[in-house]
């Protein structure tokens, strides 16, 4: 009897000290080139959510919505952007992940571009204060990996690379 209280109790105390997190803020930014000129699109909100236990954030999800990325460049290179990211039909941008550790780490997920979903690892920093965690990352991904076609304008196109940079503080 002693033990099975003691494993209710174990249980019980796991359950508590499971904490599932939300973002309180994020930024996205893409940056691309092309014959012409670089350019940066950016996103200031996504979703975020998972659950802290010990050291580790597990059921790791992010949602950016692919209409939230905004180019300096103006609205027809957001226009250009979403019809390459399929946005009408495959409005968000996903990743996911089983775990996440505090620290400096490569981290397996599954991002899913324009309906595509591929398996990939990307070096990500988490760092823990008090009740926040601040989590950032960056990878350079192939548009045509996620079959996209690179946008483009006048026979001028842009590259096949991106440098997606993500920063998320959740609390």
């Amino acid at each position: 009897m002693k033990q099975i209280l003691a494993l209710i109790t174990l249980l019980t105390v796991g359950l508590v000290s499971a904490q599932t997190i939300t973002a309180k803020s994020s930024k996205t930014t893409v940056n691309g080139t092309s014959s012409v000129h670089d350019w940066t699109m950016t996103a200031n909100a996504a979703t975020f959510v998972g659950t802290v236990s010990g050291n580790a954030i597990s059921n790791v999800k992010l949602v950016i919505a692919a209409k939230n990325l905004k180019s300096e460049k103006g609205s027809m290179m957001n226009n250009k952007a979403y019809k390459a990211l399929k946005a009408d039909a495959q409005p968000n941008i996903t990743f996911t992940a089983a775990s996440l550790p505090v620290g400096k780490t490569n981290v397996s997920g599954r991002l899913t571009i324009a309906g595509v979903t591929k398996a990939i690892s990307l070096p990500v920093n988490v760092v823990k204060n008090g009740n926040s965690y601040n989590i950032t990352g960056s990878e350079t991904v192939k548009m045509s990996d996620y079959g996209m076609e690179t946008p483009g304008f006048l026979g001028v196109h842009t590259g096949d690379a991106v440098t997606v940079t993500v920063n998320v503080v959740a609390n």
